[in-house]
């Protein structure tokens, strides 16, 4: 199975974005860029997500660009036919999983729990996303799986912020972090894209910290 965790860029960091239209999806993906962040997740929540991706990737072919919020066989297929350069699930189940393996595309599915962890394992997926993070045990729970599944690598998202990045980030089986919190909807809402520009900068100095 292809890595997605190999193809991600920079800071490890992903940027999920919601865009309500194409238009409002280059804005984001512009102020991510200008940030100096290489990663977005398109989440498949409006009407626009599709053609907002495909847009992205025309535009930005130095962003490395997947899609999340897959739930069936033809979102995952739709979503690769769109451009994404990877796939996201927000949990996982049997057909699911058999699904983003014949994709041969590089994907995290979402696990919540040991059983989610334990199916996934058992066909041969090594990298997850850990959602809803917070909700289901947070850096606690993270650490209390790692023995247990010691070859294990995560994507924590939900509650992920920036005064908690870190704590994730610091531990040996977490890979990448995803998260909104760089994304104000206020910011969004009117239209101040410089202003996401400046909070996606204010994410890297964490991550800048961290490294120190």
């Amino acid at each position: 199975m292809k890595s997605t965790f190999s193809m991600l860029k920079g800071a490890p960091l992903l940027p999920i974005i919601q865009p309500k239209s194409v238009d409002e999806g280059l804005h984001l993906a512009e102020a991510i860029a200008n940030s100096g962040l290489c990663n977005i997740e398109v989440v498949k929540r409006s009407d626009a997500a599709f053609e907002a991706l495909s847009a992205i990737r025309k535009q930005f072919p130095e962003l490395v660009v997947g899609m999340g919020t897959l739930l069936n066989r033809n979102h995952v297929f739709e979503a690769l036919d769109a451009g994404a350069q990877f796939l996201i699930t927000p949990t996982s189940s049997e057909t699911l999983l058999d699904t983003l393996i014949a994709s041969n595309a590089p994907f995290l599915p979402g696990v919540a729990t040991p059983a989610d962890i334990l199916l996934a394992h058992q066909k041969g997926i090594r990298e997850m996303k850990f959602f809803p993070a917070s909700l289901s045990g947070g850096t606690p729970f993270l650490k209390a799986i790692s023995s247990v599944f010691s070859d294990v690598s995560f994507c924590p998202t939900g509650g992920i912020n920036g005064d908690n990045a870190n704590e994730y980030l610091s531990l040996g089986n977490v890979r990448a972090v995803g998260g909104t919190w760089m994304m104000p909807k206020a910011a969004i809402e009117a239209q101040n894209w410089q202003a996401i520009t400046l909070a996606c900068q204010q994410s890297l100095t964490l991550f800048d910290e961290a490294a120190a």
